[in-house]
């Protein structure tokens, strides 16, 4: 039985490999090549580590359940694809949820269950630590946009009221976070990073 876990365990962790494959539309922060989603995940794990202390009411805060939640959100991605943050696209739920059971499913049922369960919660941003979770979701790529002067804002021609409505989600968790993250948006706005 122990060989049987260690092999699915083994071979979720070597499917997972896969989302290093996944390019995100926004560049590293240096602005030489796309991110990949295997990347970005890391980061934001990380960014939940040292920002931490900015989190409203940080003291109901699980952060070992906001890492986890963090480097399991966008393993999806392997099976749905990456979405653009400002697409619209009407079936990404439904191809999302279809790649969790898939790739969830590789796992023994309890882990399966745990890592589901995390993925839920993170989409649904119910939770102070899903809260958490989005916001820095959202965080990173703002700042690796302003870094790489506006890349996908000028290529996708992204309105300025686009990005603050999208990126509002920082401010359910952090206002310390969401002023910075609004401090972000004027600066881009004084370069032209938006379309008028």
């Amino acid at each position: 039985m122990k060989t049987n876990r260690l092999e699915q365990q083994m071979a979720f962790v070597l499917e997972v490999d896969q989302l290093k494959k996944v390019e995100r539309q926004t560049l590293i922060v240096d602005g030489s090549r796309r991110e990949n989603s295997a990347e970005h995940s890391w980061h934001i794990a990380l960014m939940a580590l040292l920002l931490a202390e900015h989190v409203d009411h940080r003291e109901q805060l699980d952060l070992l359940k906001v890492v986890k939640m963090l480097l399991v959100h966008d393993i999806i991605e392997i099976d749905a694809g990456d979405v653009f943050a400002y697409d619209d696209d009407d079936e990404r739920e439904e191809r999302e949820e279809k790649a969790a059971q898939r790739l969830f499913g590789l796992l023994p049922r309890d882990q399966a269950e745990e890592l589901y369960i995390l993925w839920r919660e993170f989409e649904e941003r119910q939770t102070p630590e899903a809260r958490y979770a989005a916001s820095l979701d959202r965080l990173l790529p703002l700042v690796q946009n302003y870094l790489s002067g506006g890349y996908t804002w000028v290529k996708y021609h992204i309105p300025e009221e686009k990005v603050r409505k999208r990126n509002q989600v920082i401010s359910d968790s952090s206002q310390v976070l969401w002023q910075y993250a609004q401090s972000i948006i004027d600066q881009a706005k004084g370069k032209g990073y938006f379309e008028k």
